[in-house]
């Protein structure tokens, strides 16, 4: 037993397994898109062109109707931009319109944003570039909200009809 090691001489992987793993972080950005109340969170990294939705393909999501919404990043900037990231995606809240829109700005801020914090400049402005051109609300929450309703009325801005008897 005399023989043994102190624990100060043990290597740092068997102490500590864990380390090792967290020592080469991934290169990752989280970004959330808006729309009404409906909230997404994409959290992009190094990958092989991956997208997915609360763990569901882009090509399995619902409604079918708005597929094409979600994939309209994609189709604009070309298969080419996605294929060294994966996105995961979760949402909630809202409708089902919202949330298609909350996901669709959630992607294209994140690829934005992994192309600033990890490619380069130029390649975000273009892509930037490209998407608002396209479609504002890619990349800028709309900011439009429901109007609480007041008494008096049946809604927000509607009045009760008058009546003179």
């Amino acid at each position: 037993l005399h023989d043994a090691l102190p624990i100060w001489q043990f290597e740092e992987s068997f102490l500590f397994p864990w380390s090792a793993r967290m020592a080469a972080p991934k290169q990752s950005v989280q970004v959330f898109g808006r729309k009404k109340t409906a909230t997404a969170v994409a959290y992009c990294k190094n990958g092989n062109g991956l997208i997915k939705v609360n763990g569901v393909p882009l090509d399995l999501v619902s409604p079918q109707s708005l597929r094409f919404k979600i994939k309209e990043p994609v189709l604009l900037l070309g298969k080419e931009k996605f294929e060294g990231v994966d996105i995961r995606v979760r949402v909630r809240g809202g409708g089902h319109v919202s949330q298609i829109y909350a996901i669709r700005q959630a992607i294209s801020k994140s690829l934005v944003a992994y192309y600033q914090k990890f490619v380069d400049e130029a390649m975000k402005k273009e892509i930037k570039d490209i998407l608002t051109q396209y479609d504002r609300t890619l990349l800028v929450a709309d900011p439009r909200r429901c109007e609480p309703k007041k008494f008096g009325g049946p809604g927000a801005r509607a009045r009760f009809q008058k009546s003179y008897r």
